[in-house]
């Protein structure tokens, strides 16, 4: 038997899962680790708790599933995008790494416009403007504000490709993860050294970019041992966890479009062909299939906006769910069902990290707008899932508007395990929503990808016909949807009237 294992880097933790060469899950494990925010706005780990929690659960899987050393073949990784490790030349982390939600880079955003010759040029140099999110600006930001530690960097590295690299030695990034720099020259896949050369940013400190399916390296043997593998066994370049997630849902053709619920929102179609959103609400990235790319629009705060309520407002009804062994999620969502379709006039903008499609605006607050007397806990949970499905909407309809045609929406991550969300997807989206027969997340697309890597499967759509699978349709009902269609306007709106404002906030926070 041939094992194929998938390690996910993620935001809360890191998951490991184990697959056979027909795709069925052997074993997977989790451990998680604190994120560090030392100013409004800020976010930041350790990446050293990555590589901690990879070890931890390479183990728990190799024992939970009995695998034997030789049987794993080949890795594959992926991972939170955009975060920044930096390191010496000793291979030793000089700070924290600043992650994907970190706000705190809007004056170097403006500067890599400004030296690329504006945003349109630069949107021709890597097709996507520069956003907070982005590495490139966080490389910035600490050469203005952290020269010392700027001085002792001789590498940058994604958070996955450092767990890379302390599994192989080898300095090599893939083309998924690599768009999310801001340094790719995503049409042609290779590093912009026209970019680079206007950042004054030497290319040495970018590792090798390769194909998401090609062999990276090998097990090093102190590795092998640690982990209770071979040195025969092979790390792929794997993606970043969008184009993960859209490999494990098999969204690998054009026409189906996905849509994953978790800390972020993120709308994700197929495309045969770099198309670029020349106003760059819409992020274009190389796809984890090799020679296509994929559209994506990401909003900062989906099921974050949820997890923020439960922690910030119902911890007595968390210490009630865990005596009763029930999930307290599930007893908010109880609650919305009780309420109407488009909560009786109250709107949420989840807005709480800053946004980034369609606004590209850090300064984006959250809000609930058009509370009365009458409205309850339950109307502020509808609100609020109701808000974050309106955010997918505004990535769809831009998606829509270039031209992509979208036959099915393929349903994953935590929205995609309530029947409700499910529903309301449904119906603000007014497309039919499928779900899957195993969402097992980026960690299980990253799985696939290493099995192509190993030879398993011939290419990466052979591998997602073979073990992808679709199961419940969830269709449209027409009434609830023209509620939708009247409310959408609304909230689009809101925003807008709320721009400046936000702006005022924000200079007095």
């Amino acid at each position: 038997m041939s094992v194929y294992l998938g390690i996910d880097v993620g935001t809360s933790g890191t998951k490991t899962l184990a697959i056979n060469e027909k795709g069925k899950i052997l074993g997977q494990a989790l451990a998680t680790y604190p994120s560090y925010h030392p100013k409004p706005l800020w976010s930041e780990q350790d990446p050293d708790d990555w590589w901690q929690a990879t070890v931890k659960t390479v183990r728990a899987v190799v024992k939970q599933a009995k695998l034997k050393p030789a049987s794993v073949k080949a890795i594959g990784l992926s991972g939170q995008m955009h975060g920044s490790v930096f390191l010496d030349k000793k291979g030793s982390v000089v700070r924290r790494a600043l992650l994907w939600n970190d706000q705190r880079t809007a004056a170097e955003c403006e500067e890599i416009e400004r030296r690329a010759g504006g945003r349109k040029a630069l949107i021709g140099m890597v097709a996507n403007p520069a956003l907070t999110g982005f590495t490139a600006p966080k490389i910035l930001w600490l050469r203005n504000h952290e020269p010392k530690n700027f001085a002792k960097v001789t590498k940058v590295l994604l958070p996955k490709d450092d767990v890379r690299r302390r599994l192989t030695g080898e300095f090599a990034t893939e083309v998924s993860d690599a768009s999310g720099m801001l340094l790719l020259d995503v049409a042609k896949r290779i590093w912009s050294k026209p970019l680079l050369e206007k950042l004054e940013l030497d290319p040495s400190l970018l590792a090798t970019c390769y194909e998401s399916e090609q062999v990276t390296g090998q097990l090093t043997p102190e590795v092998a041992k640690l982990l209770g593998l071979s040195t025969d066994c092979v790390v792929v370049g794997g993606a970043g966890d969008c184009a993960a997630g859209a490999v494990g849902n098999g969204i690998v053709r054009k026409g189906v479009l996905s849509t994953s619920i978790g800390t972020s929102g993120v709308v994700f179609v197929h495309s045969d062909s770099p198309q670029v959103d020349p106003e760059g609400r819409l992020h274009t990235f190389c796809h984890a299939v090799h020679g296509k790319w994929h559209m994506m629009g990401v909003t900062l705060a989906a099921g974050g906006s949820l997890q923020w309520f439960r922690n910030a407002l119902c911890q007595a009804d968390a210490i009630i769910a865990k005596r009763h062994k029930i999930e307290v999620y599930d007893m908010l969502t109880d609650e919305a069902k009780l309420t109407p379709p488009g909560a009786e006039g109250l709107f949420f903008l989840p807005y709480l990290a800053g946004e980034r499609t369609p606004h590209a605006d850090p300064l984006a607050r959250g809000a609930f707008v058009g509370l009365t007397l009458k409205h309850t806990r339950g109307h502020m949970v509808r609100a609020i899932l109701e808000g974050v499905t309106y955010s997918l909407r505004d990535c769809l309809a831009i998606i829509e508007e270039q031209g992509v045609a979208v036959k099915q929406i393929r349903a994953s991550g935590g929205g995609a395990k309530s029947a409700f969300w499910r529903q309301l997807q449904a119906d603000v989206l007014a497309k039919t929503v499928v779900s899957m027969a195993a969402d097992e997340g980026p960690g299980y697309g990253v799985a696939l990808l290493a099995a192509v890597g190993a030879g398993e499967f011939k290419n990466v759509v052979e591998a997602c016909d073979a073990t992808v699978k679709t199961t419940r349709e969830t269709k449209t009902n027409g009434k609830v949807k023209s509620k939708y269609d009247a409310g959408f306007p609304i909230y689009r709106k809101l925003y807008r009237s709320l721009r400046e404002d936000f702006r005022s906030i924000a200079s007095v926070g």
